[in-house]
């Protein structure tokens, strides 16, 4: 067992390293970068980014490297955790005013997640710049498809510079209902780990008619180069507050069905989505501790502040996590545990948010009882979709 600490060892940030150091891959270059393929079309137009920390052309953010090139840029689009990237999960933020640019900042997390006409009036492209993480409920994915309905609806032209999926290897978890659980944590009838990257999911959204009434978005891709759904690749900026590491990335997707729980999943320390505890000894066994406290930019309020909680790396409970990016088993181990202790009823914080997360009703019978028949259909029929819409080689 783990000796007993405060403050989890960090995990190692290079969980994604080629073992055959022989193996020499040509670097990849994502579509930021590719400037040549993308400002011709800028050129002499009034511009809109949707942006934020991720958005970089090497060491030069995307807004200072197009206003050094004289790309008209009328207004910056923010999603969840803002243009800098600091907000909390859930947190409101308001728009502004960049201090360096001076360009105007509007919110689309909130009240106001799609751009209105007055907010496009005199813009003629939307450029989309963001770093996902190939889950479906990370926010970011949920933002594009309003862009891109907007784009339709008020007849704008969308560019997204696509960048690498760190979890573009791996098809897994429930697929989402959407006549029941469509929320902004989920809108497509996609699996929890969806194989895309964010250009793959916009030619998918396009193409299935998935925007409202069935309306087209005049799209552009421009891809990466040297990419395949199999290249490790570790992100240069952390894509959140709260992932701060490849662990945490290719763990997240576990972890965060545990958020409308009781279990501390490691908000409010240094190694969020690596670790799990609550605020009490269940198993006399468990001798791994962590306090999940306050931390400005990262989380302010997290579960459990200030308590002392006993539990494990994650790791430790599933040690096909980094392989797999998907795995039921700490739900499952934690749900069994309040059952036995008869605290059941105090492990769901949250039954709807649970169920828009997992966003499938037989999923969460399977969760809550392995021996549940597990519901295959559904994502070998995704599979079949996906490969409609892959830029790259799986």
């Amino acid at each position: 067992m783990i000796s007993c600490s405060s403050t989890p060892k960090p995990v190692d940030k290079q969980v994604f390293t080629d073992s055959d150091s022989t193996k020499i891959s040509p670097k990849i270059e994502v579509g930021a970068e590719q400037t040549n393929q993308y400002l011709p079309l800028l050129k002499d137009k009034n511009i809109a980014l949707v942006v934020n920390p991720t958005s970089r052309i090497k060491n030069s953010h995307l807004v200072d490297s197009l206003l050094s090139l004289g790309i008209h840029i009328k207004v910056i689009f923010a999603p969840e955790h803002g243009f800098r990237g600091d907000a909390d999960a859930g947190e409101h933020i308001k728009n502004g005013k960049d201090s360096k640019t001076g360009l105007p900042i509007i919110s689309l997390y909130g009240k106001n997640k799609k751009p209105d006409p007055s907010q496009l009036k005199n813009v003629d492209i939307i450029v989309f710049d963001i770093q996902d993480v190939g889950v479906r409920f990370y926010t970011y994915i949920s933002t594009m498809h309003y862009v891109m309905e907007a784009c339709a609806e008020q007849n704008k032209k969308m560019i997204i510079l696509d960048r690498p999926n760190p979890n573009g290897d791996i098809v897994a978890g429930p697929i989402l209902d959407t006549s029941k659980y469509r929320s902004f944590v989920g809108m497509h009838p996609i699996p929890i780990v969806h194989g895309c990257t964010v250009g793959e999911l916009a030619n998918m959204i396009n193409g299935e008619s998935w925007l409202k009434n069935g309306i087209k978005c005049n799209l552009t891709i421009i891809p990466c180069k040297n990419y395949t759904h199999q290249t490790p690749y570790s992100l240069p900026v952390k894509p959140s507050p709260n992932l701060n590491n490849d662990t945490s990335i290719r763990i997240y997707p576990s972890l965060c069905l545990l958020e409308p729980t009781d279990v501390s999943i490691g908000r409010g320390t240094y190694n969020p989505f690596t670790v799990l505890g609550i605020p009490y000894t269940i198993d006399s066994n468990i001798n791994y501790t962590f306090t999940p406290k306050s931390i400005i930019g990262m989380s302010k309020y997290p579960k459990h502040k200030n308590k002392t909680c006993y539990g494990y790396q994650a790791i430790q409970l599933d040690t096909t996590l980094l392989t797999k990016s998907f795995s039921p088993i700490p739900f499952q181990y934690y749900y069994q545990l309040y059952k036995t202790e008869g605290k059941e009823k105090d492990f769901i914080t949250s039954l709807q948010f649970l169920k828009q997360l997992i966003g499938n009703d037989l999923y969460l019978e399977y969760l809550k009882d392995k021996n549940s028949p597990y519901p295959h259909g559904e994502i070998n029929n995704y599979i079949l979709l996906r490969r409609k819409y892959l830029l790259y080689p799986k």
